[in-house]
């Protein structure tokens, strides 16, 4: 089996040292090949480029911006060879995820430890076993998603912990926890809600403060905290969407903490969710900060996002 390592150098929990033991362990099972990150954008271009090589597979060490990248590399590739009516996930190579960011989301919701050593073992065990599963995933405009997408305020608050690490200040459930507080408090405009969901065939949705969409639950953790707003999202459904209508202090108070519930079920006045859902376009009155993945991509008016069903093989 010929397999591509794409290795972020910045991953934050690993080192030098581990890299190379992970690069050991890996080839005790595949002929492997390592390719390392250079700049934003740059794992894209290297799955894009190993999907056309014809490997068949593609482990990534780092974090969820990484997988993000690989994916839409993969999901971009034309294959060398591949049979005629097959699916994705069929003729792309398969995926597999080594945890090596600060919190791993889309590693964990597939079952893998949160440290790497871990879920390195999980993975070489699935390799010998051949043992994979096939997802689905989330589409925005014309970029995929793994696990959940944001629009409004959550996807403010990555945009600051963003700028705070560039600053030097380390990532950490704190870290979050401060920022969220002074987005809505200092940084929201929460007595005009601005966004409207559209769906076919359906009435619109107007008048939403702010709205998170999964492709999968969790929706991310704080800690070892899984955080829930849609626990019913599934890598074999559609998209689940919830959004809250009015930034009240009590009933969004109340909202967050349901999303903390161990049988976590939000509900209220303020919240509209949706389930698995195919299809929907998001439109705002003005520009609104847009994360895919945990990853900030500036402001937008306007997102169409699309279920694509039985995507991606992965290694689980």
């Amino acid at each position: 089996m010929r397999a591509v390592l794409v290795v972020n150098p910045k991953a934050t929990t690993t080192s030098e040292r581990s890299r190379d033991v992970l690069v050991r362990a890996l080839r005790s099972e595949v002929d492997l090949s390592v390719r390392y990150t250079r700049r934003r954008g740059h794992a894209m271009d290297l799955a894009r480029e190993a999907a056309q090589e014809g490997v068949d597979l593609v482990v990534t060490l780092g974090g969820d911006g990484t997988v993000n990248e690989v994916v839409n590399g993969l999901m971009a590739a034309e294959p060398p060879t591949f049979r005629t009516g097959a699916t994705p996930a069929e003729r792309l190579p398969a995926l597999a995820t080594v945890p090596g960011g600060s919190t791993n989301v889309f590693a964990r919701a597939l079952g893998l430890p949160r440290e790497w050593p871990d879920g390195t073992s999980m993975i070489l065990e699935g390799l010998r076993l051949g043992r994979s599963r096939t997802i689905g995933l989330g589409r925005a405009d014309d970029r995929y998603f793994t696990f959940c997408a944001g629009f409004g305020i959550d996807a403010a608050v990555i945009h600051r912990v963003e700028q705070a690490r560039k600053r030097g200040r380390v990532s950490s459930p704190a870290l979050y926890l401060r920022s969220t507080v002074r987005q809505y408090f200092l940084a929201s405009d929460r007595r005009h809600p601005a966004i409207n969901l559209e769906r076919p065939g359906e009435s619109a949705e107007d008048e939403l403060a702010t709205v998170i969409i999964q492709n999968t639950a969790p929706w991310t953790y704080l800690g070892e905290r899984e955080i829930n707003p849609n626990p019913d999202a599934s890598f074999d459904l559609g998209l689940d969407v919830l959004a809250i209508r009015q930034l009240r202090v009590a009933s969004t108070t109340r909202t967050v903490t349901q999303f903390f519930s161990r049988n976590a079920d939000p509900h209220g006045r303020q919240v509209l969710r949706l389930h698995d859902v195919a299809e929907f376009t998001l439109l705002s009155a003005r520009p609104q900060a847009f994360q895919l993945d945990g990853d900030y991509l500036g402001e937008r008016e306007k997102v169409r996002f699309t279920s694509v069903p039985a995507a991606l093989r992965v290694i689980c």
